[in-house]
């Protein structure tokens, strides 16, 4: 089970400048549509501002035309004219506006895009430390959770804001045209307004934060409980798991609601504050113009109805649009809070690879020397280009040498003390030795997914740290004990040790691995879909499919670590001829607990404790009566 984390601890500050990372983000994806895009916002915006010109210009036509005592015929050219180019801007605002949205919804979906692509691309870079540190289910979260709060950030959030803020600059200049006192009566009803957002929403955004990552954790642990589904009823811990769950359950809910409660009272608050301001402007007006007060204004128009009607409206648009700000602001900062969740994992380091030796096809000549070739020629050879700019090729023959080796997963651990072995070209080499002895470490550092702290290991005598990594991996092949198979057919996760296998070959690998029995009983044979993990599937016959896919590889270098755990006796029994016949002419690394399956190796390494306590061969180590001396005979004795 997974420990219980504090759900109030380890949360990262806000960083400074995400949001205008973004920015330039989406201006290097999209430099020609965004700014067409904001331009046609801008505009939308501009013209939802101007109706309260028009009304002043209405109403003051209306207002004259009755002190003069005119006819509906003397004024309604006017009347018309201005209706007509208000409709003229209203039909251009919508041209815009539709532009805007469905531009907005390519630059959205496809940012969306290529962060999801970018996020996968770095993934596949990342050492395995980082998966084996992180939560499976907190990194499945950057996919879905951070990547729709970011989708909701710049397809909604910040279209909303740019247009807000421009119709309130657009309003606030009209205000100051018609009428200085009112304008200001309206922006201390605002900066009230402005007080509580910052306030109340202040308090939600820091609660909408803890959420987005309370959800990461909450995701996490119910990914590893689906995994783990048949432990939990195995071991009766229903219960149990329930606990846990609900704690986490609690820590979202409580977040959750915290949020939610200060963004859902800010709204009426808000609503309420316009409508009261929306009085006390309509009071002030009617008061200023019944006393005969001077307006003091860029338009020099004096207090009368066709100021105070039009200004009204525009009190209800700035107080609206101060609103829309305060509603858009937890969206904000959850797309803010998603988007640096998402950066983070874009900016984890990659794997370190500083190898320049590659592997390459190889041809011999008839003087015994190498040279690279095209086409696959099943002789492997080492490509190194030298300072000087010459090349070298060195056959790869698989001999693995560990000298003074020391290692620990942490600085302040060391699991491997002073490991030195050698595995010659064709040996088959096991390790034993208790759980946690530091078996499956030795291979893990054959393949480089961890760096020794101290000695060497050299592959055909080079240091693998000058191998490049992915030539260094495409040399070995490797069956683990816990078998992962991918959703596609049984001849697909055959073929995935080697793509470019036919089906022939396939087949072959698996009648070696002694899998062609039960693959052809399947309902559709080679092609029978797998789902799951292969979860249609026994444990058994998926671990023959996963030696039937390292068989496919015909790597020179071959790691089976439990390899066979899994299979009955019966089985094994089948599948050690195809076993041994895979392993001939490679060099072999078995781990294995069951000691009769180790017995034919060349050298037995006993483990313990990260040391090598005893080595040699199986007759070798019996007559030394030792400690493998004492594991095999208490195991032929427990059976």
């Amino acid at each position: 089970m997974a420990n219980k984390p504090n759900m109030r601890s380890g949360r990262p500050p806000m960083k400074k400048g995400t949001l205008k990372r973004l920015f330039q983000m989406l201006f290097k994806f999209y430099p020609v549509a965004l700014p067409l895009t904001l331009l046609c916002i801008l505009f939308s915006a501009v013209v939802a501002a101007i109706p309260s010109i028009f009304m002043q210009k209405v109403v003051a036509l209306v207002e004259v035309s009755l002190g003069s005592g005119s006819t509906w015929s003397a004024v309604s050219g006017q009347f018309l004219r201005l209706i007509s180019v208000l409709l003229v801007f209203y039909l251009a605002s919508l041209v815009s506006s539709f532009a805007w949205n469905r531009m907005m919804a390519i630059i959205t979906q496809g940012t969306l895009k290529k962060l999801r692509c970018a996020m996968f691309d770095g993934m596949q870079d990342l050492p395995i430390r980082y998966f084996d540190t992180h939560n499976h289910g907190d990194i499945m979260s950057h996919y879905t959770n951070d990547i729709d709060t970011l989708r909701q950030l710049i397809a909604q959030s910040i279209p909303q804001l740019i247009s807000t803020a421009v119709v309130v600059i657009s309003v606030l200049c009209i205000m100051l045209y018609y009428s200085l006192w009112l304008t200001l009566v309206v922006l201390l009803g605002v900066y009230l307004m402005t007080f509580i957002i910052r306030g109340v929403g202040g308090k939600s955004g820091k609660f909408f934060r803890r959420q987005q990552e309370a959800t990461g954790k909450m995701e996490g642990f119910v990914e590893e409980l689906m995994n783990g589904q048949k432990v939990v009823k195995v071991f009766v811990h229903e219960e149990e798991t329930k606990k846990d769950f609900d704690r986490f359950n609690d820590g979202l809910y409580d977040d959750s609601r915290k949020a939610n409660t200060f963004a859902n009272i800010l709204m009426p608050i808000l609503f309420n504050l316009s409508n009261v301001l929306y009085a006390v402007v309509a009071m002030v007006g009617g008061a200023l113009m019944l006393a005969g007060a001077p307006n003091v204004s860029i338009s020099c128009l004096p207090f009368s109805i066709s100021i105070i009607v039009p200004f009204l409206n525009m009190t209800k648009q700035f107080s609206n649009n101060i609103s829309q700000v305060s509603q858009q602001f937890n969206s904000i900062i959850m797309g803010i809070a998603g988007a640096q969740r998402i950066f983070d994992l874009m900016e984890e380091q990659p794997e370190r690879d500083e190898g320049h030796v590659t592997l390459v096809n190889a041809c011999e000549n008839p003087d015994g020397t190498l040279t690279e070739c095209a086409e696959r020629t099943n002789v492997w050879a080492w490509r190194d280009v030298k300072a000087d700019g010459t090349v070298t090729y060195n056959r790869l023959t698989g001999d693995v040498r560990f000298q003074d080796v020391d290692f620990g997963y942490s600085e302040d651990k060391t699991v491997l003390h002073d490991i030195t072995l050698f595995a010659e070209p064709g040996q088959k080499v096991a390790f034993v030795g208790a759980t946690g002895a530091g078996k499956t470490t030795i291979t893990n550092l054959i393949n480089r997914f961890y760096d020794i702290q101290d000695g060497t290991i050299l592959y055909d005598g080079i240091n693998i740290k000058e191998i490049r990594k992915a030539d260094l991996r495409r040399s070995l092949g490797i069956v683990l004990q816990d078998t992962n198979l991918f959703t596609g057919t049984v001849m697909d996760n055959i073929r995935y040790g080697n793509l470019d296998a036919c089906d022939d070959e396939c087949i072959a690998a698996a009648q070696l691995a002694g899998a062609h029995d039960f693959i052809t009983r399947l309902p559709d044979g080679y092609n029978t879909m797998l789902t799951g993990n292969g979860a249609s599937l026994s444990q058994g016959q998926r671990q023959l499919l996963a030696i039937a896919r390292a068989a496919v590889a015909d790597p020179p270098v071959l790691i089976l670590d439990e390899a066979t755990s899994s299979i009955d006796t019966r089985t094994e029994a089948i599948v050690q001829a195809g076993m041994d016949a895979l392993m001939c002419n490679r060099t072999v690394f078995v781990i294995a607990h069951r000691l009769s399956t180790v017995r034919n190796s060349d050298v037995i390494m006993v483990l313990e404790q990260g040391r090598i306590i005893e080595r040699g061969n199986h007759e070798k180590l019996i007559a030394e009566k030792g400690e493998y001396y004492q594991l095999y005979t208490g195991a032929f004795e427990l059976e």
